[in-house]
C-alpha cells in the first residue's frame, strides 16, 4: 500500500521541499546527515538533540499535570466549597483550548509557532499559579480557563514546529516521542500527586510545576527560532483571520453550552443544548475541512478519523474507574492503577507506527488500530458480570491503548504530509478541534445515557452487592462507543485519494 500522495486543494506536491525552500539552513543539514551518516540522521541526532529533548520534555511535563491534576482536584473543590461546580474545572480547561487550538493556527501560519508556543506557557503557567492560589472555587475555575487557554496555544505549535523544522522521515519518530512522553507520567503522576496533596496540600500540585518548565524552554526556544521561526514562504503576514477567530469563540461557547447541559437532564437544559448546537454547527463547518462531516477521501477523513477514535476511547476511559469502584468494589487507586499499562502499550504502538518498513501499510495498521479499540472498549463492560475477574480490563486496556497509538500517532503524521506548510498550523488547529470536540459531543451523549438509565444514583462506595448498582447505565455509555471505534474502522478506508485511472 502506497503512501499517501497530497492531492487535496492548496496542499503542496511536496510539502517538506516547500518547508526546505522558506529555511535553506535546514536543507543543508538535511543533505549532510543523510549522505554522510555521521549519526545525526535521528531525532537524537547532533543537529536535532536539543530541539527533540526540548519539545518532548515540554509535552512530559503537560502529560504529568494532566495526569496529577485529577488526583488534586476533588481535595481542591472540597476544600474551596466547591463541589457543586467540580465538573466546570474541567470544562473551563477544554472550552478555551477549543479558542487557543484556532489562534495558535492562524499565528503560526502567519507568524510562525514561536510566539504562539511561548505565549502557549506562559498562560499555561499563570492558570496553574492562579488555581494553585485561588481561594474560592470561581478564582480557581478561571485559573483552569487560561491554563486551557494556553495548553490550545502549545499543542498546535507544536505540531508545526514539528512540521517545519523536521524532514518527512523524522516526524513519525518524534510523533512516537510525544506518545512515549505521557507512559511515566500516566503511572506516576497519580501516585506522585496523592502523595503531594496528602503531605504537602493540592495547592503544589498547581504551584510546583511552572517552574519545570524554564529549562525545556531554554532547549527549544533557540532552536524553534532557527529552524522554524517566522512565516514560510507563501503565507501572509497580514492580520489574523477575523471569521476564523468568530468561529473560533463560537465553537468554545457552543462546547460551553452543551457540557452545561449534559450535567443537567430536567427540561430547562433543551435551551443551553440548543442554544450550543447553534453556535457549533456554523463554527465546525467553517473551522474543518471541507467534507469532514461526510468522510470525503483523503485529508477530511483523516481529521474526521482522529474526532472518532480519541471520542469514542476518551469517553469510555472516563467511565472505567466509577464501574471497577462502585460495580466491583475496587478502590480508586486499584481502579487508576488498572489503567496505567494502557501508557506503556499507547507508546508501543505509536513507536510501530514510526518504523520506516511500516509506513507502506500505514492505513491497514490504522484499521487494525481502530478494531482493537472497538473489542477493548466492548469487552470492558463484561466485569459487570462478578464471575469475570476484574483484571479483564486491564488487559483489555492494555489491547485498546496499542491500537490508539496506532492510529493516534498516524493521523498526526497524514495531516503533515498532506498539509502545505502555509496550512500546517490551520490544518493542525483542525485535528486538534475534531479530537477536543468529539469528547465534548461523546462524553455528553454518554453522560445522558448514564444518568437516563440511572447511573447518577450509582454510590461511590457501593459494594458488589449493593442494591443501588446501575450496570446497565454503564453498557449504555460502552457499547455505542464501540460502535463508534468500529465506524473508524471504515474511515480508515477514506484516508487516500482515489488513483486516477
Amino acid at each position: 500500500m502506497a503512501a499517501l500522495e497530497p492531492r487535496d486543494a492548496g496542499v503542496a506536491d511536496d510539502p517538506v521541499s516547500s518547508a526546505v525552500e522558506s529555511h535553506p539552513e535546514t536543507e543543508t543539514e538535511t543533505e549532510t546527515e543523510i549522505g554522510t551518516g555521521t549519526g545525526t540522521g535521528t531525532v537524537l541526532g547532533r543537529a536535532y538533540r536539543a530541539l527533540s529533548v526540548g519539545i518532548v520534555s515540554v509535552v512530559l511535563l503537560i502529560a504529568f499535570e494532566a495526569t496529577a491534576v485529577g488526583t488534586a482536584m476533588p481535595v481542591a473543590a472540597r476544600e474551596l466549597d466547591g463541589v457543586s461546580l467540580y465538573a466546570f474545572a474541567f470544562s473551563g480547561y477544554f472550552t478555551t483550548s477549543l479558542f487557543g487550538m484556532v489562534f495558535a493556527g492562524q499565528w503560526s501560519d502567519r507568524r510562525g509557532p514561536l510566539g504562539a508556543l511561548g505565549g502557549g506557557i506562559v498562560a499555561f503557567g499563570a492558570g496553574l499559579l492562579l488555581s494553585g492560589s485561588a481561594g474560592v472555587m470561581w478564582v480557581f475555575i478561571l485559573g483552569r480557563a487560561v491554563q486551557g487557554l494556553g495548553g490550545g496555544l502549545v499543542v498546535v505549535a507544536l505540531y508545526v514546529v514539528v512540521g517545519r523544522a523536521y524532514p518527512e522521515r523524522l516526524r513519525p519518530a518524534i510523533m512516537a516521542a510525544f506518545a512515549a512522553a505521557w507512559v511515566v507520567p500516566s503511572v506516576v503522576g497519580p501516585l506522585a500527586a496523592g502523595t503531594v496533596t496528602e503531605q504537602l496540600g493540592w495547592r503544589w500540585v498547581f504551584l510546583g510545576i511552572p517552574v519545570l518548565v524554564v529549562l525545556p524552554l531554554a532547549l527549544a526556544l533557540p532552536q524553534i527560532r532557527r529552524r522554524a521561526g517566522g512565516p514560510v514562504a507563501g503565507a501572509s503576514g497580514a492580520g489574523f483571520d477575523r471569521r476564523r477567530i468568530r468561529l473560533a469563540l463560537g465553537i468554545s461557547l457552543g462546547a460551553g453550552l452543551l457540557q452545561y447541559a449534559a450535567q443537567d437532564l430536567r427540561p430547562v437544559s433543551v435551551l443551553p443544548a440548543a442554544a450550543g448546537v447553534a453556535l457549533l454547527a456554523p463554527a465546525v463547518l467553517g473551522l474543518l475541512p471541507r467534507g469532514t462531516w461526510r468522510a470525503a477521501r483523503g485529508l477530511p477523513s483523516v481529521v474526521l478519523l482522529r474526532g472518532v477514535a480519541a471520542g469514542s476511547f476518551i469517553a469510555a476511559d472516563s467511565f472505567v474507574p466509577l464501574m471497577l469502584v462502585t460495580q466491583r468494589g475496587l478502590s480508586p487507586t486499584l481502579a487508576g492503577l488498572s489503567l496505567a499499562a494502557g501508557g506503556g502499550t499507547w507508546a508501543f504502538g505509536s513507536w510501530v507506527q514510526s518504523r520506516p518498513r511500516v509506513e507502506p501499510y500505514r492505513e491497514r495498521l490504522m484499521a487494525l488500530g481502530m478494531v482493537l479499540t472497538a473489542v477493548a472498549i466492548a469487552s470492558a463492560p463484561s466485569v459487570l458480570i462478578h464471575s469475570v475477574p476484574a483484571w479483564i480490563v486491564a488487559v483489555a486496556w492494555g489491547v485498546g491503548c496499542f491500537g490508539m497509538g496506532l492510529v493516534i500517532s498516524s493521523t498526526s503524521v497524514l495531516l503533515l504530509q498532506l498539509s502545505a506548510p502555509e496550512k500546517a498550523g490551520a490544518n493542525s488547529a483542525a485535528l486538534q478541534i475534531s479530537d477536543g470536540l468529539s469528547n465534548v459531543l461523546l462524553l455528553a451523549v454518554g453522560g445522558a445515557a448514564f444518568a437516563a438509565l440511572g447511573g447518577g444514583a450509582v454510590s461511590h462506595t457501593a459494594t458488589t452487592a449493593a442494591g443501588s448498582s446501575h450496570p446497565a447505565a454503564f453498557v449504555a455509555v460502552f457499547l455505542p462507543m464501540a460502535g463508534v471505534a468500529l465506524f473508524g474502522a471504515w474511515v480508515t478506508t477514506r484516508l487516500r485519494e482515489r488513483s486516477a485511472t
